[in-house]
């Protein structure tokens, strides 16, 4: 009981490393022997909120996600026939969001999250490396990091207070999805 305890005191403080009072965060970590690509998602606490399942025998890449304390459904999917690199968000049925590439990137990558009824989203920083920031009228609203943890194929995800949570994290996938296809 002591030993657990203690891993999940040295979880919550990894996960406390930086980021601003108030802001709800997330433990993202790829399963190592999965078909397909699936997620677990963790708060702070370490409580699994969110699984995500890869459709791995899909023409098309499909990713459902399941919030497990509300239910709410959203579905991740690559839009094949468009110019530009495109992955729309489903939550619960509507259309919550579309990630979208830029055609010309020169440098690195950059990305534009469409949210129907609110401003879009720009994603900032290092996309490949899992070191970015999503921003709203020049206001951050999430950050994403690598360095918190030493784990492999793990990330976390910081989100503003009045964000979706759940939203966010498909984002999340959706830009890993999009970073690195040969996955």
């Amino acid at each position: 009981m002591a030993r657990r305890f203690d891993r999940q005191a040295r979880r919550a403080k990894r996960t406390r490393r930086g980021g601003d009072p108030g802001w709800q965060r997330y433990r993202m970590t790829q399963k190592l022997i999965s078909i397909g690509d699936d997620y677990d998602v963790e708060n702070a606490a370490g409580e699994r909120v969110f699984t995500i399942d890869g459709k791995a025998l899909r023409v098309r890449d499909t990713l459902k996600m399941t919030d497990v304390e509300t239910g709410d459904t959203y579905r991740i999917k690559e839009r094949v026939v468009r110019v530009m690199d495109t992955m729309t968000i489903h939550k619960n049925g509507q259309r919550a969001a579309a990630v979208k590439k830029a055609v010309v990137t020169p440098i690195r990558d950059r990305f534009t999250v469409l949210i129907p009824g609110a401003s879009n989203l720009k994603v900032k920083g290092n996309v490949l490396a899992h070191e970015y920031q999503m921003s709203r009228d020049g206001e951050r609203v999430a950050v994403v990091s690598k360095k918190w943890f030493r784990v492999r194929d793990s990330y976390g995800v910081e989100v503003a207070p009045g964000m979706d949570a759940g939203l966010v994290i498909a984002m999340t996938v959706a830009l890993d999805m999009m970073a690195h296809p040969s996955r």
